[in-house]
């Protein structure tokens, strides 16, 4: 096992490390910006050092200065959390240059999953359902209006190297097509870096359901159960559950088999998930796969028993699985929601000095956050300050602990999203597990659909 790791990330996902990482005896290295210099990640990492300015491309996105670090501190491995640097290639490959362990997958696995047209071509090879489209970037307007009347109307117009619902929108005719596709060309290539846009066939009513898989170097990989992505604003994930109250054994069976098909396909090493569409009959189709941790995985962590963190880092150091798929458990139901600095009305982010922050407790209520009360949210960074999840003998108990949970949540001086949750937790809909992607446009009645 590693002596020394650096966590290149910030906020709660770096505390969520570093308590793994005392467990297990791990010294661990944290990084900051200007902007985060009294963050908990800071002070709760055995060193810290400074990366830079606030803004993330003068700081958490800077290869070589964390690079730089973490020779100083003779780290050996880094775990890159999720988001900034987590899915960059780049990132990996320089860790492999150095001789430093990247705890995650090979650069090139994350390159060829970091494009959705390739993960789709591999995935299509490996024999996981995909959803009907093309697996080519479009040349231009011309070709997709073409295209989009061969796979038939509605389509989704999407990004290759999109991600969090950026460059993608649901085209119902050739007016809105034309309409959609330069915008969300040049949204992408401004994002990205990459403004290249592919065409797949809509599917109405989905549910955003994903599996968690563990793969080592050894050539073993387990599916860890299902999570329940579906409630999302915008396409960004806002309430997350495990397992899913949609599916049956047959199908939950189908899809973890399917995910650890395509992950050995690939020759995938460390935690990673694969994302599907399901439609109304049960029919799954491949998403894409995030070569990284989850924000959610919490709720699997909860109903398996197991600690993901841990398992990457033994995975990551070269240790084979310890476990077979006969010995995950799956145990209760489990809800994750994310608390952002957001004004409930509008959704536009709420920075400012957070004077009162006070967690629900219990027993089946676990938090996950790196915020204080005095601690200011700056506008620099993901405005969500929190995780809230708890853990039920069914469904039911479940939703009914996290409503309890969320009305002792205190945090004064910002706004926040909790308002939203609180609705869409106790709405029937959610509670008779009609969990769909549009549930928010379908339910929900207020601004939060705009």
């Amino acid at each position: 096992m590693f002596a020394k790791i650096l966590i290149a990330n910030r906020g709660e996902i770096a505390v969520r490390v570093i308590r793994t990482c005392k467990k297990l005896g791990i010294q661990t290295v944290a990084i900051y910006s200007e902007a985060d210099a009294d963050s908990l990640h800071v002070k709760l990492a055995d060193e810290a050092h400074l990366i830079g300015k606030p803004r993330v491309s003068e700081s958490y996105l800077n290869i070589e200065k964390i690079i730089e670090v973490a020779k100083a501190t003779k780290a050996e491995a880094i775990h890159p959390g999720y988001g900034l640097l987590s899915e960059n290639p780049q990132f990996a490959r320089r860790c492999e240059e150095e001789g430093i362990v990247f705890i995650g997958p090979k650069a090139d696995v994350i390159a060829k999953m970091g494009s959705k047209i390739e993960a789709r071509k591999t995935m299509e090879t490996a024999g996981v359902p995909i959803v009907p489209g093309i697996a080519f970037p479009l040349q231009d307007v011309e070709e997709a209006v073409k295209t989009a009347e061969a796979i038939g109307y509605p389509i989704m117009l999407k990004a290759s190297a999109g991600g969090g619902g950026i460059g993608m929108q649901i085209v119902r005719d050739e007016d809105e097509l034309r309409k959609a596709f330069a915008g969300n060309q040049k949204r992408a290539a401004s994002f990205f870096g990459d403004g290249a846009m592919y065409l797949e066939k809509y599917i109405a009513n989905p549910r955003h359901i994903e599996i968690q898989l563990l793969a080592d170097k050894h050539g073993n990989c387990i599916y860890l159960w299902e999570r329940e992505c579906s409630i999302q604003r915008r396409h960004q994930k806002v309430v997350e559950e495990a397992p899913s109250p949609f599916l049956d054994e047959k199908t939950r069976r189908k899809m973890g088999e399917a995910a650890v098909k395509a992950a050995k396909h690939i020759g995938y090493t460390n935690a990673g998930t694969i994302e599907f569409l399901v439609d109304e009959q049960k029919n799954f189709y491949f998403l894409e796969m995030n070569t990284r941790l989850q924000v959610e995985h919490p709720v699997t962590e909860e109903i398996t028993g197991l600690d993901l963190v841990e398992e990457q880092l033994r995975v990551a150091a070269g240790e084979p699985l310890r476990y077979r798929q006969e010995h995950i458990r799956r145990d209760g139901h489990a809800i994750e929601v994310r608390i952002y600095a957001e004004d409930p009305k509008t959704f536009l982010p709420s920075p400012g000095k957070i004077t009162v922050f006070g967690l629900p407790q219990g027993e089946y209520v676990r938090n996950e956050t790196a915020v204080q009360s005095g601690m200011t949210v700056t506008p620099f960074y993901d405005p969500m300050i929190a995780k809230l999840i708890t853990k039920g003998n069914d469904r039911q108990e479940a939703i009914k602990r996290m409503l309890a949970a969320l009305e002792n949540y205190q945090i004064e001086g910002i706004k926040t999203n909790i308002p939203m949750l609180k609705e869409v937790l106790s709405h029937p809909a959610f509670q008779a597990g009609d969990t769909t992607t549009n549930f928010v446009e379908k339910h929900l009645q207020t601004t939060t659909t705009k």
